[in-house]
């Protein structure tokens, strides 16, 4: 990834957790990895689990940045959220996925998109 992809990236994390923050959710985490891969932003939303996934980019594309969560990245979140799970010492009561779109729009200023409840985990 070159380095001004990975600074739009970090960036556009950033101004995400401080929209949702202004929503009211808190961040548990950012960045979280484990051998397995990395989630983006971990948020609490009351008793739930938000795994957020921020997807940010420069140009304009059908569908925008949010359209590139295809199946097998939902299958990823959904497994590296069982993973930090296994280790965290709350339990929430149920667990969200959402999206996040970030198009820079100017100096400081975004384009958000937020996808509540983007996609949901099969039941087991």
């Amino acid at each position: 990834m070159s380095q001004r992809r990975a600074r739009l990236g970090r960036a556009g994390e950033r101004r995400a957790a401080r929209f949702l923050k202004g929503k009211g959710l808190r961040v548990i985490a950012r960045n979280w990895r484990c051998p397995l891969g990395e989630l983006d932003l971990l948020m609490r939303d009351g008793d739930v689990l938000v795994v957020v996934e921020v997807r940010s980019a420069q140009g304009r594309f059908a569908g925008g940045p949010a359209h590139t969560v295809g199946p097998e990245k939902r299958r990823r979140l959904m497994r590296l959220a069982r993973v930090w799970m296994q280790g965290a010492r709350w339990r929430p009561g149920a667990v969200r996925f959402d999206v996040m779109s970030m198009r820079p729009k100017g100096w400081l200023r975004w384009e958000i998109q937020w996808f509540r409840d983007a996609f949901q985990a099969p039941e087991a």
